[in-house]
């Protein structure tokens, strides 16, 4: 809808298509390091902060140079988990989770031996169950040297990692790091980006909308780009080619972008 009204080819604030910004890029810069020298990586942050873009640009390493291998699910038994690897790793799953382990180390050694650097991401890393976590993490001690593991979650995934018995994982940590919240110019920066990125005008944003965008996005991506797409909506239904700030008031005042307290006489 979106595109045909605006006379787009590409879908306006489509994550997959985002470029990192500079904060992300140096985080991606670093862990790449990493993933050719090994390491055990944290990449931590609130909901929304761009984790997800970072993971997305270590998974778009050169194939011929990297293998990047995701477990996203991390509600899983270590089994399913184990499972999830063979799948990373094209290696078809064994009857055990025992001989899994064989064949991944075989398998990373494989790699290896060929030039790859080994990297494995395990996504909303503080939803794992952190025995399950401990088991994974004596499996990669197998791996080679220059295996990079990296958690990517939420803060919590720290106090967890402090307690006497994670000690083991933490203390093995080579990089730690908190995505920030974004500041009003890059968030500004970001929404300009993406406007010439679809070939819009700056002007599709008045100045007041942008303003009102960036203080109720609070530094969260996330927000941003959701509350962009929801302000084009709008402005597709009023059937102007302008966002202005009443575009973007309609869309502030649904329900999931109040506060509590302002849902409270409803």
């Amino acid at each position: 809808m979106i595109r045909s009204f605006f006379g787009l080819s590409h879908n306006p604030f489509d994550a997959r298509e985002f470029k990192l910004l500079p904060q992300q890029q140096e985080i991606h810069d670093t862990l790449k390091v990493h993933c050719q020298q090994g390491g055990l990586c944290l990449v931590l942050g609130v909901p929304g902060t761009g984790k997800s873009f970072i993971k997305q640009s270590l998974q778009r390493l050169p194939e011929n140079q990297h293998l990047v291998a995701t477990v996203g699910r991390t509600l899983h038994t270590y089994t399913n988990s184990v499972k999830i690897l063979c799948d990373a790793f094209r290696i078809d799953f064994e009857s055990s989770a025992f001989k899994c382990e064989r064949r991944l180390i075989e398998q990373a050694f494989s790699l290896n031996h060929a030039g790859k650097s080994v990297t494995t991401i395990l996504d909303d890393a503080h939803l794992m169950d952190m025995a399950c976590l401990r088991k994974l993490r004596l499996l990669f001690e197998d791996f080679p040297k220059n295996h990079n593991l990296i958690l990517i979650g939420q803060p919590s995934l720290l106090a967890n990692l402090d307690l006497g018995v994670n000690q083991d994982i933490k203390s093995r940590v080579t990089y730690s790091v908190i995505a920030k919240r974004l500041g009003p110019d890059l968030l500004r920066d970001f929404l300009l980006r993406e406007l010439d990125r679809i070939g819009l005008g700056h002007n599709t944003f008045t100045q007041p909308a942008v303003d009102l965008i960036v203080r109720a996005a609070d530094g969260i991506l996330r927000k941003a780009r959701n509350l962009c797409v929801g302000c084009l909506i709008e402005a597709v239904r009023s059937a102007n080619k302008t966002v202005d700030i009443d575009n973007v008031n309609r869309v502030l005042l649904q329900p999931h972008w109040q506060k509590e307290s302002d849902l409270a006489d409803y």
